[in-house]
């Protein structure tokens, strides 16, 4: 009875550690990827500068003619 029990643990065990490496894999993949990170384009970093206040609208509209050039 213990050698059938011994063995049904084992066998929970390496699922165990087959479900762990497979988590360590796929979190370190979907970094990679960037997953929950976002870029941020530089419309966007622009576009929150002028929102924010610290550039004014000249400067805005320069820049982001600027950005259409490229």
């Amino acid at each position: 009875m213990f050698d059938h029990m011994n063995g049904l643990w084992s066998g929970y065990m390496g699922i165990f550690w087959v479900l762990l490496l497979v988590l360590v894999v796929w979190l370190l993949l979907r970094d990679r990827r960037g997953g929950s990170r976002r870029h941020t384009s530089a419309r966007e970093v622009l576009d929150q500068r002028y929102a924010r206040g610290e550039i004014d609208r000249e400067e805005y509209l320069r820049r982001l003619d600027d950005l259409r050039k490229d």
